[in-house]
């Protein structure tokens, strides 16, 4: 079994919460639940979409210091705050993950921890 390893994005609420954004472990990267923010300025966009694009570079940026890609996702989980917005998110995910095409779900949920949240991307990745 190999070493328990723990990545931040900088995020205050990893330590106010209790957890990191990825952990790494036997291979695989488990990245937590991610939003739109942008950590260095705490800003979210202001639309599903572009939240969702700024998940994924979240997404990316932690899974790279891990030492995996986007290539490596085998299971992502999308939380969609408004129904009408999901064909949104689901485009943007369509198009980072076109190649990759893990096991995914996608939830409809009453709503995440701030208003300002409309979407919520979760994956698991395997290192190559």
């Amino acid at each position: 079994m190999s070493a328990r390893r723990l990545i931040t994005s900088g995020s205050p609420f990893e330590a106010a919460y209790g957890y990191f954004r990825a952990l790494v472990q036997d291979g695989f990267v488990f990245v937590a639940g991610t939003t739109g923010y942008d950590y260095a300025t705490m800003t979210m966009p202001e639309t599903a979409a572009e939240q969702a694009e700024a998940c994924w570079r979240t997404i990316a940026s932690v899974l790279g210091e891990a030492g995996a890609s986007l290539a490596d996702i085998v299971r992502a989980t999308y939380h969609v705050t408004d129904r009408a917005e999901a064909e949104a998110v689901l485009a943007v995910c369509g198009r980072v993950l076109a190649d990759v095409r893990p096991a995914a779900t996608i939830l409809i949920v009453a709503g995440l921890l701030r208003p300002e949240m409309k979407v919520e991307i979760e994956v698991t990745a395997k290192r190559s």
